[in-house]
């Protein structure tokens, strides 16, 4: 099947849902089992199937087996955010002492997460100022076991260079973890460049309508978690499940399947049915909304960037975009809909006067979203801070959604107008 027809009719089996066109929302707790040995067989990871609802369920198996095959994964977990499904994904990695390599232009609430709760682990991020490949490379020790990156930096829009920092995290013998919330699987596919994990807030893009709480986990099934002794968690027993050897017992699923039987049955954290259901919904018109999305924002963005009281506009698919290049190889089909634009004007004028955008701090919306980072996403940041994520007090983040252009040109222009008065 191609990507359209994953989509929406991938892995539905009509007789096993009681003939139900669109997949039902299982709402219980508990699964019963077939007997004593089938009890013990589910509990000791020797068959696969449904115990309780804190670990799987037939709702969120359905969008996890969409979204890893959409990915190019062997497998997926729904989780019940896109920062618990970062949280589950670094402590599958790292334990105490351990360091991880991330860029300074990510998300807000990652950068939090990174640099405050995670030290409270003994876990630490070393971030990385600039674009340079080197400088990764040079922050590489023995005690780095992940390099971290978004496919589309939120909100700074940076393209990052996927199959170059894979190589060198490979090199060194660790995974390369992509967040690839901003372009989805339509746009991107980090794991065809060399990334090992990919993680999305579903909650954006993917579901689409803001309506539905999530994220997921893609393990590409690539990386060899035995090669070294950098991973003991995955090549020594786990006395939790009597000894079992993850690398050993499931081979190129280790990560995704230690990732639901340990971390997800410990910390909870699982995707509700009724926010799977949700986000089958959205996923099913997801290639159709993406392309709308990227032929809005590009025009927005061509609009902006001639626009004599904008100082600047950040968007990859600009010829002028220093990240070009990199857009036109990663992004195929297109940068998506986040644009930073910075207003020549009254800031706070601009967006009090914005009537058709919505001010919030939500993007990959059908409506379209207006957020200031520097008092919102990138609130908690110091001032240092900002200015290494590129978050100037004149930067606005605009996640263009699926109305007339029409429209969303003529609030914007009426906005600028009065942010001047």
């Amino acid at each position: 099947m191609k990507f359209e027809t994953l989509a929406t009719q991938g892995f539905i089996d009509l007789k096993k849902q009681n003939h139900a066109v669109s997949t039902p929302i299982y709402a219980n707790t508990a699964y019963s089992f077939d007997s004593i040995e089938h009890a013990l067989n589910l509990f000791d990871l020797k068959v696969e199937g449904d115990i309780y609802s804190r670990l799987s369920n037939p709702s969120n198996d359905m969008i996890e087996k969409r979204i890893a095959a959409l990915e190019g994964g062997v497998g997926a977990l729904a989780t019940s955010s896109g920062q618990s499904a970062v949280l589950i994904t670094i402590l599958n990695i790292a334990q105490c002492g351990d360091e991880i390599i991330t860029s300074s232009k990510i998300y807000g609430g990652t950068y939090n997460l990174f640099s405050k709760t995670f030290k409270q682990m003994g876990i630490k991020f070393i971030f990385i100022d600039s674009d340079n490949l080197e400088d990764y490379e040079n922050a590489i020790t023995d005690k780095t076991k992940c390099i971290y990156t978004e496919t589309l930096g939120n909100p700074s829009i940076k393209v990052a260079d996927i199959e170059g920092l894979a190589n060198i995290a490979h090199k060194h013998g660790i995974p390369l973890v992509v967040d690839n919330t901003v372009p989805t699987p339509y746009l991107c596919r980090p794991i065809e460049f060399g990334a090992d994990i990919i993680v999305h807030s579903t909650t954006k893009y993917i579901s689409g309508h803001g309506n539905a709480m999530g994220g997921i986990i893609v393990d590409s099934g690539k990386f060899d978690w035995s090669q070294n002794d950098k991973f003991p968690m995955y090549t020594e027993p786990d006395e939790s499940y009597h000894g079992i050897i993850y690398t050993k017992e499931f081979g190129n699923m280790a990560f995704i399947v230690k990732s639901r039987a340990h971390l997800v049955r410990d910390l909870g954290c699982i995707q509700s049915p009724f926010n799977a259901y949700l986000t089958q919904l959205g996923l099913e018109s997801l290639h159709v909304r993406m392309e709308r999305h990227c032929e809005n924002a590009m025009k927005v963005a061509k609009h902006l960037e001639k626009h004599p009281h904008i100082n600047f506009v950040n968007y990859p698919y600009l010829e002028s975009s220093p990240d070009y290049k990199l857009a036109q190889k990663y992004l195929k089909h297109g940068a998506s809909s986040l644009i930073g634009f910075g207003v020549n004007g009254d800031g706070t004028k601009f967006i009090e006067a914005l009537n058709l955008f919505i001010h919030a701090t939500n993007l990959g919306d059908v409506r379209s979203v207006i957020t200031y980072p520097a008092g919102t996403t990138h609130r908690q940041l110091s001032a240092e801070q900002k200015i290494r994520a590129g978050i100037t007090d004149d930067f606005m983040r605009a996640s263009i959604g699926l109305e007339n252009i029409d429209d969303i040109i003529e609030d914007l222009e009426n906005a600028i107008r009065i942010s001047r008065t």
